[in-house]
């Protein structure tokens, strides 16, 4: 992890050495608080879970919406660049440029990893209200439980989700228009990631 200050020039700064490293490495490579995070690349199993709801998402979409998989999201007034696991946008908008305009994503979903979860629930929680994203959901295949985040309001001076919903594996999550069924899903095992 690399710490730099956080302004516009800073992040491009983040942002080129991200684009100079190696392939595999930026792939999986966020910027986030003056910081470069590079995270290990997703199990099988979080790959499923994401592909499973990429598909009932899909299947709901009307015309010009899609939900698109580990795609760069940036907001770089903020100095923050974002790959969530699942989100939804407008189908163009995959087209015009190299990272995602966080305005136009209506939905994140992550799914969380046991190395590091505290950046899906704490610095991710953060970071996508602050982006505009409007409904952040984190699935957790280590204990089978969900949290629709929704509602940007102002919490200790910063954008924070005031809306905040538990749910559980076998639940069907409403989100907005949409709805993702938990049923099914799998859990981590033991000696997984």
């Amino acid at each position: 992890m690399l710490d730099f200050m956080t302004d516009v020039e800073d992040y491009r700064q983040l942002k080129r050495l991200r684009d100079r490293l190696h392939e595999d490495l930026a792939r999986w490579s966020e910027i986030s608080g003056g910081r470069l995070l590079t995270m290990m690349a997703p199990n099988p199993m979080h790959g499923y879970t994401a592909k499973r709801i990429v598909r009932q998402l899909d299947a709901q979409l009307p015309p010009g919406l899609e939900a698109f998989e580990n795609t760069d999201t940036e907001e770089e007034a903020l100095g923050k660049l974002r790959m969530p696991d699942v989100f939804v946008v407008p189908s163009e908008s995959m087209l015009q440029t190299d990272a995602i305009d966080p305005h136009e994503v209506s939905l994140v979903v992550e799914v969380v990893s046991r190395s590091n979860p505290d950046n899906d629930y704490i610095e991710k929680s953060i970071d996508y209200p602050a982006m505009g994203i409007p409904h952040y959901l984190i699935v957790d295949p280590r204990n089978g439980t969900c949290l629709h985040q929704f509602e940007i309001g102002t919490e200790n001076g910063r954008p924070a989700y005031l809306g905040r919903i538990p749910y559980k594996y076998g639940d069907t999550i409403p989100v907005g228009d949409l709805q993702i069924d938990t049923t099914g899903l799998p859990l981590y095992d033991d000696g997984r990631q």
